[in-house]
């Protein structure tokens, strides 16, 4: 599996469109190719990382640029900076 954060500062208004339009991200994330979990985390204020696990890195770099287009399109007046991504391939795995 593949992984993918994004972390965000200054991301009030991401938050607020991201839990108004939760259904239409939901829907969007989970068309990435081979999607497999998804976590949006308020990391204290103004602050967001989420979280994209994929079957390989194909799958997180399109979600990376789903969401960067999303963003761009839905979130207007809003000047942030891009995210910081920090990805990787899985070497342990524990799932429920």
């Amino acid at each position: 599996m593949y992984v993918v954060i994004r972390r965000w500062s200054g991301a009030s208004k991401l938050i607020e469109e991201m839990q108004r339009r939760s259904d239409e991200v939901e829907r969007l994330i989970r068309s990435a190719p081979g999607f497999g979990a998804y976590y949006a985390v308020r990391t204290g204020g103004d602050s967001l990382a989420t979280i994209t696990v994929c079957e390989d890195r194909a799958g997180t770099d399109e979600s990376s640029r789903m969401a960067r287009e999303w963003v761009q399109q839905n979130v207007k007046g809003v000047s942030m900076s891009p995210p910081e991504l920090i990805e990787g391939q899985t070497f342990i795995e524990f799932w429920r």
